[in-house]
């Protein structure tokens, strides 16, 4: 059985990283959902991938950081997708874990660089915190520093690893880190059996992204992944 992930939600459905997208990805019986965040010039934890809200809103050329969560929220990103979707703003974290439900696993990517959010570690638990969000909860990042603070945080949140190109043994890397590692997630790209096999054998789970062809994920299913990253419903709610 794999455990796979609905990518910002069902972002072919609705508008990605929006509580619409994520009920899309609920109601098609998901399993684990992963959504980015990042922090406002305010300091209010945001679900949204790019800092700029430019590729949904021609009119706005803003980085999140520099915007506060009333500016924010003033800006629509769902026209643009579709007029049904006129007026739906980007979420924050907390109307995105009020409207998950626990048993579902939740990827959270820390959305550093080029941005680096100070404190965006400290502000994250203290919101998982609040909400008793501990269980079903897989924080990952490309920014592997991230990693490490929220390790000294709170020791026991699991953590995924994440790799876009491809380095020489990235599970040696995984294990030398000293982080508390439950995962790898590579690049489907070059991910092959041989990839699977050595996270295997360190103890890794191995979740490539972004996987959105039947072909490619059942290919990957034969080498022994344990999951994918997609935007495909057909994929995403597999089990």
């Amino acid at each position: 059985m794999t455990l796979n992930f609905a990518h910002r939600g069902s972002l072919t459905e609705a508008p990605e990283n929006t509580l619409p997208a994520f009920q899309k990805a609920i109601a098609h019986g998901a399993k684990a959902i992963e959504f980015d965040i990042q922090l406002t010039k305010d300091n209010y934890l945001v679900v949204c991938h790019d800092h700029k809200l430019t590729r949904f809103n021609p009119w706005t050329n803003k980085r999140i950081t520099d915007l506060t969560l009333s500016e924010l929220k003033q800006i629509d990103i769902g026209s643009s997708f579709n007029e049904n979707y006129t007026g739906i703003t980007v979420p924050t974290l907390d109307e995105v874990l009020e409207l998950c439900p626990k048993n579902i696993l939740l990827n959270i990517e820390i959305k550093n660089i080029p941005v680096i959010y100070k404190g965006i570690e400290e502000q994250l638990i203290h919101c998982l915190s609040k909400y008793n969000r501990f269980e079903n909860i897989l924080i990952s990042s490309f920014d592997h520093v991230a990693l490490k603070n929220v390790q000294e945080i709170a020791p026991t949140l699991p953590l995924g690893m994440l790799f876009y190109y491809r380095i020489l043994n990235p599970w040696d890397y995984a294990t030398k880190s000293g982080l508390n590692i439950a995962s790898i997630h590579p690049n489907n790209v070059y991910t092959d059996r041989q990839l699977i096999e050595h996270c295997h054998n360190k103890g890794y789970q191995v979740y490539p992204f972004t996987v959105n062809k039947k072909e490619r994920f059942n290919e990957l299913v034969a080498y022994g992944v344990d999951g994918v990253f997609s935007n495909n419903p057909e994929i995403f709610s597999h089990e």
